[in-house]
């Protein structure tokens, strides 16, 4: 059912664990499966200098969430925003269609620890 790049993420995720002191915190959930991911990003210079995530889920979902890490750290943000659902799926290899909405969720939680970042740091 996956393909040997999710099973390399999956058991032996990159990235994984708790960031202390992150710039922006982006948290999303599916009801549907169970899926919550959380990323946390380090930002110096408009540039992600760290990422780490929490997700409690399926292989899928984990192996989403350590692909993710790979391709942001050391994109600017505008970079890092324009990344989708597809790349990440792409750079898996492919996920099985009912596990498309794990590359999904790992987008969007991506997207909204960078408008966490994005809206603590507004200048007036």
């Amino acid at each position: 059912m996956y393909n040997e790049k999710i099973m390399d993420h999956f058991p032996n995720p990159r990235n994984a664990g708790e960031m202390l002191h992150p710039s922006g915190v982006g948290e999303v959930g599916n009801m549907k499966c169970g899926d919550i991911m959380k990323i946390f990003i380090k930002v110096e210079d408009d540039r992600i200098t760290a990422i780490n995530f929490l997700t409690f889920g399926c292989g899928a979902a984990i192996a989403s969430s350590s692909m993710l890490t790979e391709l942001v750290k050391g994109k600017s943000l505008d970079e890092a925003m324009a990344i989708t659902n597809k790349d990440v799926d792409e750079h898996l290899g492919g996920l099985p269609d009912a596990k498309l909405h794990c590359s999904n969720l790992a987008a969007d939680a991506l997207h909204k620890a960078i408008a966490d970042y994005r809206e603590k740091n507004l200048t007036a």
